[in-house]
């Protein structure tokens, strides 16, 4: 069981080792703390160094006189610890006897003082709880009888057992965070770049395969999208192929209809032959067009899409046609502009022939862009709103085909928009006049 979980790169193996690791960093962030502060757990006097300093200081303090013993004491003070000569041990207002410290369990003490010598030492638990003046401290008595207190000016060392407790817990907690936060980073980024190649092949149907990496598991998610977008890639390449063919093939029976038509005695049914040829060889040359510009895509590149927007309105004041602006001076856009630059002009010149007061509209937030092209004009039946998107389908009221076009317009500004990700919509305006909205996808980003 245990082989066949850690053998290879799955997720379940790094879920695994995620867990060991934050377990084995967890203990050595603790043994670190016992073995750097391992003073804080209050130890012995007999550890914290203090004795041999003590030993050292009462032997040279013995043999001076006696008149000369509170100079020399004040002299041996430090920073560190505080010599005090007395000549009674009440003197120094101790909180009760302190523990009996055998002098043979210390070498120096022994070697200089003598194994019988009077030791006595204090620790801060000694002392009332709270009390300030807790700390740790050591009486040695003289063979005069007199007594030397060996005293550190502040409590530095000991930590309570719910302090302890507590910072191991947050030791604890902080090792298996920092242990997950590197794990799950390496487990998301294949993810979040899986998603994000995703995403672009929904905006490009010619984007390259996703590089496979990650564990097992994502690398057969990433291996099987990489073929289901290879079949794609190869079905719409045949699709776009064989329906050019058929579209440029019919122009060789149109041109002999046409040829055959002047032959035509009546007169009547030649022009009405003649501007039914012409209206197909219209909605090839359309078609031809189309499949034309799926095949040689415009590359995707960043522009200010703003600036792209205000220039298309200064092309039509050119023409003394007004279209009003309504949207920031700058935002940037990772797509194709002449694509949309297209779709703007196809809606505009829909809303300029068949309206008035055409306006366009641009905003964003953090999921897309928007660009929204209004008129104050008949709108569209409700039951058609969709319909206008179908390729050659023309309305037969204002829109009919006296007026031009093939019906193919709004099919490809839909095709244009949806191959990046976006989508064009109609509705109409709840007084009077047509919304044509075009919303691209703000693309994702990867997370540091």
């Amino acid at each position: 069981m245990i082989g066949r979980l850690l053998r290879g790169d799955t997720l379940r193996r790094r879920i695994a080792l995620t867990i060991v690791a934050a377990m084995l960093a967890s203990v050595a962030l603790n043994a670190l703390f016992i073995q750097v502060a391992g003073i804080w757990a209050r130890p012995p006097i007999e550890r914290t160094g203090l004795l041999e300093q003590i030993a050292v200081t009462s032997r040279l303090i013995e043999v001076a006189p006696a008149d000369l013993r509170p100079q020399l004491a004040q002299a041996a003070s430090s920073d560190m610890l505080q010599v005090v000569w007395k000549a009674q041990r009440a003197d120094f207002g101790l909180p009760n006897d302190g523990a009996r410290v055998e002098a043979s369990r210390v070498p120096v003490l022994e070697q200089l003082l003598g194994g019988d010598r009077n030791i006595e030492a204090f620790n801060p638990g000694d002392w009332t709880r709270d009390n300030p003046q807790a700390h740790y401290a050591a009486l040695v008595q003289l063979v005069d009888g007199s007594w030397l207190s060996f005293t550190p000016p502040e409590r530095s060392w000991g930590l309570e057992i719910g302090t302890r407790i507590a910072i191991i817990i947050a030791l604890g907690l902080i090792a298996t965070f920092l242990v997950a936060w590197v794990a799950t980073r390496q487990l998301a980024n294949p993810l979040q770049r899986f998603a994000i190649a995703a995403r672009r092949f929904g905006t490009d149907l010619r984007a390259p395969p996703i590089k496979v990496e990650g564990p097992h598991e994502i690398r057969q998610a990433i291996v099987a999208f990489n073929t289901m977008q290879a079949q794609i890639q190869h079905f719409i390449a045949e699709r776009t192929h064989m329906l050019a063919s058929i579209s440029h093939d019919l122009r060789a029976p149109l041109t002999r209809m046409r040829l055959r038509s002047e032959f035509m005695e009546d007169l009547d049914h030649q022009r009405k032959l003649i501007r039914d040829v012409e209206e197909m060889q219209s909605m090839i040359n359309a078609a031809l067009e189309f499949f034309r510009e799926d095949t040689h895509r415009e590359a995707t590149t960043a522009f200010d899409l703003s600036e792209l927007l205000q220039t298309i309105v200064d092309d039509y004041r050119d023409q003394h046609i007004e279209v009003d602006f309504n949207g920031p001076a700058h935002l940037v856009y990772n797509g194709r502009p002449l694509g949309i630059k297209r779709v703007i002009v196809n809606l505009l010149e829909n809303a300029v022939k068949y309206a008035r007061n055409p306006r366009i509209t641009l905003n964003r937030d953090d999921y897309a862009i928007r660009i929204e092209v209004s008129d104050e004009g008949p709108g569209i039946p409700e039951e058609a709103l969709e319909k206008v998107f179908d390729p050659f389908f023309r309305l037969e009221t204002s829109r009919n085909r006296s007026t031009g076009g093939v019906g193919l317009g709004l099919s490809a500004a839909r095709a244009i928009i949806r191959e990046q990700g976006g989508d064009l919509t109609l509705r109409n305006q709840r007084r009077k006049g047509l919304v044509a909205r075009v919303e691209l996808a703000v693309a994702p980003t990867l997370l540091g």
